[in-house]
């Protein structure tokens, strides 16, 4: 990986000043900080930290979060950390949520019955659509 600057002072007058654990290490001769180059680690595409998020906020826990995605609950727990989402709280409702592909959605959608007394939205996964719905407990 090339170093452009200095990540404590962004000057670019640096020189190397050895290896530590298998990494070379730079020294800055403005500021005198010492710094290694930041190894690459592995990044999950934008689109499940979106999704990841949307579900968490339509009120699917972390684990169910995991199972539909694939992305461990650990990396969900941390984006809700790092984003500040505050999932708001409502106790007169719960969501359920089913994996539809298009023709179970289409039949679904045409039976009126399914939809009385409950919000609905529908999220594409992939090559399925995901069919969140609010339902209010019953006094």
């Amino acid at each position: 990986m090339k170093i452009d600057l200095c990540p404590n002072c962004n000057s670019e007058d640096y020189i190397k000043s050895g290896i530590v654990n298998d990494r070379q290490r730079y020294k800055c001769k403005s500021c005198n900080y010492y710094f290694t180059v930041n190894k690459l680690g592995k990044k999950i595409d934008d689109y499940y930290v979106n999704k990841a998020l949307q579900l968490y906020l339509e009120g699917l826990t972390y684990r169910e979060i995991e199972r539909i995605l694939g992305v461990s609950h650990v990396s969900i727990m941390n984006w809700v950390k790092k984003y500040n989402i505050k999932r708001p709280y409502n106790s007169k409702y719960h969501p359920t949520y089913k994996i539809l592909n298009a023709e179970e959605l289409s039949r679904f959608f045409s039976n009126a019955e399914n939809l009385s007394g409950a919000g609905a939205l529908v999220t594409e996964l992939g090559d399925k659509f995901m069919l969140i719905k609010w339902e209010r407990f019953r006094d």
